[in-house]
């Protein structure tokens, strides 16, 4: 079988970037003839995901949509010289058979944003040639004759695109993201956790809560630094302050000063680390007690996939295709994701129930790459028992 991927580029931070390495790895490992088609994705990425092709295609570009528009054209345009037997798109690109949703919806994303931007920021947001394009792009995809399934990372997505889109409900398939719990696991505490506290300057019986994810507004990090804060009250006066709590923050964005001076004002100057993007997130994992991840709007947050399987007690948002997997009390909590009195009060209930971690990693054992990549073999083996439009 002869499959093609589109991801316009590869950022070794990023987690749909992550999510396609590791997907194409394990679809490597069924045997599929892999190319993936992309503007940049450097040669020593690919090393974890076997004998795959890169065809790389960067247009010039004076801006941002002139990229992207760029980008889709030379796309379009080498599908139409070159077969492949299902070309599957992880960006919003008319003309593909197979659409894999990890971005979400554009409008949905834009309706949460909302809520957190002043009227003037809504109004420069709806004039934004950006936001216009990848709305028009959007449309374009869904409205193709040519779409022929949309891989939806949660039922969240699934919903959104059926409220948004005249989308056949029976084309729309929700395969869940896979996790390596042998990588990603408790176990990873006894080899990094004391020595990387030691190096943060973490007190080893303070309780520590994670962040990581970037792009930072829409991840949610202010409402993170204001939940710690109200657990980690230096007066002592909180009613969550039972324990010394300190916040790691792993990821990157342009924005980081302003972030870093909110922890300040918050009185986290000393209980605050911001690591920038790292190479291996797991040592992170390994020195946290909680997972706490408010994103204003995250289809599937690999993230909190990785910290449940860490054995993390995971906090996310209603906004994230994360939250199917967490119940109340159970693996962890979910909350609203500007709820910050929530959010503490659930960081400390964490705390409180030791086994709440064990259960956390045991919900998405069975959430595996390989299984992730069976269900996806599966539907391309669907695709193609049926007669499909040829491709010119």
């Amino acid at each position: 079988m002869k499959l093609a991927l589109i991801r316009a580029k590869y950022d070794p931070f990023g987690g749909a970037e992550r999510f396609v390495q590791n997907a194409l790895a394990a679809l490597s490992a069924e045997g599929l003839d892999l190319s993936i088609i992309t503007r940049h994705w450097p040669a020593q990425a690919g090393d974890a995901m076997g004998e795959v092709k890169r065809v790389l295609l960067n247009p010039r570009y004076l801006t941002s949509t002139g990229r992207d528009r760029g980008f889709a054209a030379a796309v379009q345009a080498h599908l139409a010289n070159t077969h492949y037997d299902l070309v599957q798109s992880h960006e919003r690109i008319a003309g593909c058979d197979v659409y894999r949703a990890g971005d979400g919806v554009h409008a949905a994303w834009l309706t949460h944003r909302a809520r957190v931007q002043s009227a003037g920021k809504q109004w420069w947001t709806r004039l934004s040639p950006h936001h216009r394009y990848v709305l028009q792009a959007e449309r374009e995809m869904f409205t193709s004759p040519k779409l022929r399934a949309v891989i939806c990372n949660s039922m969240m997505v699934r919903d959104e695109i059926l409220a948004h889109f005249d989308v056949d409900a029976t084309k729309l398939r929700v395969i869940y993201s896979g996790v390596d719990s042998e990588r990603f696991s408790p176990r990873l505490r006894d080899e990094h956790r004391a020595a990387l506290r030691k190096q943060l300057k973490i007190p080893k019986d303070a309780a520590v809560a994670l962040f990581v994810g970037s792009g930072f507004e829409r991840k949610g990090l202010a409402g993170f630094l204001m939940a710690v804060a109200e657990c980690a009250d230096p007066s002592g006066s909180g009613r969550l302050n039972r324990r010394g709590w300190h916040a790691i923050v792993v990821g990157k964005d342009r924005h980081l000063t302003r972030f870093q001076s909110l922890a300040d004002s918050l009185g986290l100057s000393n209980r605050c680390v911001f690591t920038g993007g790292v190479d291996d997130v797991r040592p992170y994992y390994a020195a946290a007690d909680a997972f706490l991840l408010p994103t204003l709007y995250d289809p599937f947050p690999n993230a909190c996939l990785e910290a449940m399987a860490c054995g993390l007690p995971t906090i996310t948002s209603r906004t994230s295709g994360a939250a199917e997997l967490i119940t109340d009390g159970r693996e962890g909590f979910v909350t609203d994701a500007l709820d910050v009195p929530a959010m503490a009060t659930a960081l400390q209930a964490c705390i409180d129930d030791p086994a709440m971690g064990s259960r956390a990693r045991e919900r998405v054992l069975a959430l595996t790459p390989a299984a992730m990549a069976s269900a996806y073999v599966a539907l391309y083996r669907e695709l193609l028992s049926v007669t499909a439009p040829a491709h010119p």
